[in-house]
């Protein structure tokens, strides 16, 4: 078995959103399956860090999920800034369940084990100076992190963190998730939301005691990055 991570797939089947207009995501869906396929087997898992769907509501988002379904392995998804079909885990399970899309798994204020790693993450949230509801939802991230590490802490394996937006930036550090990050011991995180021009400031290696990378999908060229 093998853990993958990928984020920012920005799927559209079900919505008329083509990301094929930007720099460097020309044929992406099929670049993106053609890794998949060659690398990724029903028995891996991959985690997908934000950003999966254009979809407005579930059933515009329906095509998406049902995309990554088809794909080999077991998927773990977590939100991303645009994942606007987001809904409470409740409802998040039902849909799934309703609709059969058994290798979708749903990281929401908790943790999935693999192997010897606990699997933990959230959204994460920038604050620049903005406005104060800015801060407020940071706040709230980094509470859904610390939700996600007290849940792995009872398995007893250490954890890897999932991040959609990135915790440091250039200059910028989100503190709120940087103090988690610490406090918490942890040693690997991986994050996207960074596109086009953007990544040439991400943070990518060690910082404070971290190694961070970038997954965004045009970033690693649509090919799932191999974690363990």
């Amino acid at each position: 078995m093998s853990l993958y991570a990928i984020a920012d797939p920005h799927l559209s089947f079900g919505t008329d959103k083509p990301m094929d207009i930007f720099g460097g995501w020309s044929g992406y869906v099929d670049r993106l399956t053609a890794n998949w396929q060659a690398k990724i087997r029903p028995e891996d898992t991959v985690v997908i860090a934000g950003d999966i769907s254009w979809g407005m509501t579930l059933e515009d988002a329906y095509p998406d999920l049902a995309y990554l379904h088809r794909l080999p392995g077991r998927k773990i998804l977590l939100k991303g800034n645009h994942d606007y079909w987001w809904s409470t885990r409740k409802k998040l399970d039902a849909f799934l369940a309703e609709k059969e899309l058994s290798t979708l798994n749903i990281l929401f204020n908790d943790s999935y084990e693999y192997e010897d790693i606990s699997i933990c993450g959230s959204r994460g949230w920038v604050y620049e100076g903005g406005s104060a509801p800015d801060k407020l939802v940071l706040a709230r991230e980094a509470g859904r992190l610390v939700l996600s590490l007290d849940h792995a802490a009872k398995s007893g394996k250490p954890p890897i963190v999932f991040l959609h937006y990135p915790p440091v930036y250039g200059d910028y550090v989100a503190e709120e998730i940087m103090d988690v990050l610490l406090r918490y011991g942890i040693t690997r995180c991986y994050y996207g939301h960074l596109h086009s021009s953007a990544v040439k400031k991400a943070i990518q290696g060690n910082y404070m005691g971290i190694d961070f990378r970038l997954i965004s999908g045009d970033s690693i060229q649509f090919d799932p990055v191999k974690i363990l």
